[in-house]
């Protein structure tokens, strides 16, 4: 049976300038959203002159007004008097003749208007694209799913965490931030679009409340209505499964929009539908959240990204401690590195205060100009996927002071040889809006991997530094050993990523959480398995 879908709507008004073929990626970095804040304001400035421009225009059109008027109040009872004055009778017929001709053909307002529009294009290049747009609602989706977020309170600013029956604020904003009725309709239509009618569903219901509420009242800046979000909510109920209700919505769309043809029918097939369903006891209608294949960890996943996972305490595990590290390197002897082991299998370590405040300053400057888009192995190849939302660099030794002395700061702590090309350059990684990184591996898992073109062997060793804090979310989450770290400022985590007889740990399958609220920042650096022979010597055993 065909149905007739809404017609697809452009997520933003923009010119066909503004959507070049190369996707937005600004989303993918807060630094480069940042930089839209300066963006905003220059457009401010613009509209703010537009409208003194305009009150200007309307303060003479109603000085106008008022001396024509008043000019009629005073011949209002005696008009053939009033016009046997030759001055009346001239100035009437003038402005008859001229004044209202301006009044009317006036290019005041052309002007002004295009005086903004010039204004915006100015600026129209530094925009975000339709695919940013796009990405930032695909964001708030992921957040809402992987902190289980009520789709409520984040309409009204709220981080409210839903456990059954239990509602918790998980983070009260230091900005409150909430959303219109179009906000939540391009965030429902961004679903809809890609059909996914879970998040369409919750997020155009939200949007179709709003609408009623504001009817009537029109603002010039949405794109969305009242009958555009019913229109796309009745048809996510339908293909949810929820035909009865997707009626009871196309028949409130019809009353407003007569005419709508389409609706009509659709409205004569979802009855039907229902008419042959009438002999078949009737199910209630429950939204589920689609399954993915390609995350089959993800309930744990996403549960350690909540909360901390079931590791023991350290008074639970004598070999979970804290202890002055200096590796018995000369160079930590009068400043030995703080450190906490946090997991024996896989052996995972957190150094803290492993960097100053300055010297991670200085690193997220150097790499902010390079920031580009991150990619993950795929085949051969490396490629952007949205399982992985940030930008990142690769800073060389020779690009600042700061790096070379951080290289070699990693190399007395951990013993491991970093000179090129046993050490991978610098990666310095800023996250966007929801920025996450799913379970992953960081050695390769294949012979083909791009990771193996060096020739200097598998990634032996992680150590990841947090270059910044967030307000919340953004944990490391480790998912088969059950435990997750949450981001602590200038602390480095470490591990190893091979056993000692070079084969993958599957316990290291990591993830990078969702950034509820802040703006992390991490530096990578991976340490390859050749050059290390005689600093991490094979076992005894072979199975090590």
């Amino acid at each position: 049976m065909l149905l007739l879908l809404p017609s697809l709507l452009l997520c933003v008004v923009m010119s066909s300038s503004s959507l070049s073929a190369t996707p937005g990626d600004l989303y993918t970095s807060l630094l480069n959203i940042q930089g839209e804040i300066a963006v905003e304001k220059v457009l401010l400035q613009h509209l703010q002159t537009y409208i003194e421009n305009e009150i200007y225009r309307m303060d003479d059109l109603k000085r106008f007004y008022e001396k024509v008027k008043a000019l009629h109040s005073n011949i209002y009872q005696e008009p053939v008097k009033a016009i046997s004055n030759p001055l009346f009778a001239y100035t009437l017929i003038k402005r008859l003749q001229i004044d209202w001709q301006n009044i009317v053909h006036s290019n005041e307002a052309i002007e002004n208007i295009q005086a903004l529009t010039d204004g915006y294009e100015k600026v129209e290049a530094k925009l975000p694209k339709a695919e940013d747009l796009e990405g930032a609602a695909k964001a708030l989706m992921r957040l809402q799913d992987v902190y289980a977020l009520s789709t409520k309170g984040l309409v009204k600013g709220e981080f409210l965490q839903v456990s059954g029956s239990d509602v918790s604020t998980i983070y009260t904003p230091t900005f409150s931030s909430t959303l219109s009725a179009d906000d939540c309709f391009q965030v429902g239509k961004v679903a809809y679009d890609i059909g996914d009618y879970y998040h369409s569903v919750t997020w155009l219901e939200e949007a179709v409340t709003l609408f009623r509420q504001s009817r009537g009242i029109w603002n010039t800046e949405d794109q969305g209505s009242l009958e555009e979000a019913l229109d796309h909510l009745a048809f996510s109920h339908y293909m949810t499964g929820n035909v009865g209700y997707a009626v009871t919505l196309s028949k409130e769309l019809l009353q407003l929009d007569s005419n709508n043809r389409r609706v009509a029918r659709n409205i004569l097939k979802y009855e039907k539908i229902l008419r042959a369903s009438l002999d078949t006891e009737p199910k209630e209608v429950v939204l589920q959240r689609p399954n993915v294949t390609h995350l089959l960890t993800r309930d744990t996943y996403e549960s350690l990204c909540q909360r901390l996972g079931s590791q023991p305490k350290h008074y639970q595990d004598s070999r979970l401690y804290c202890s002055y590290e200096t590796n018995l390197s000369p160079h930590l002897i009068l400043q030995p590195v703080k450190r906490e082991i946090l997991s024996q299998k896989p052996y995972v370590v957190l150094y803290h205060k492993f960097i100053s405040d300055s010297e991670a300053k200085r690193i997220k400057e150097i790499a902010g100009p390079s920031l580009q888009r991150s990619v993950v192995a795929s085949g051969e190849k490396q490629a952007a996927v949205e399982y992985r939302i940030s930008k990142s660099a690769w800073l060389k030794d020779t690009a600042d002071p700061v790096i070379r002395k951080l290289d070699q700061r990693i190399a007395h702590l951990t013993g491991l040889n970093l000179q090129q090309p046993y050490a991978e350059y610098l990666q310095v990684v800023n996250y966007g809006i929801g920025g996450h990184y799913e379970p992953h591996f960081d050695h390769a898992t294949s012979p083909k991997s791009p990771l193996y073109k060096l020739k200097s062997g598998n990634r032996v060793a992680t150590f990841m530094i947090y270059l910044s804090t967030v307000e919340a979310g953004g944990s490391t989450a480790f998912v088969y050993a059950n435990f997750s770290v949450p981001v602590v400022k200038n602390a480095a985590l470490f591990w190893w990523n091979l056993h000692k007889n070079g084969k993958g740990n599957a316990d290291t399958l990591h993830a990078g959480c969702p950034v509820l609220v802040g703006d992390k920042w991490v530096a990578n650096k991976w340490i390859r398995e050749h050059g290390q022979e005689f600093q991490r010597k094979c076992g005894a055993d072979p199975d090590e």
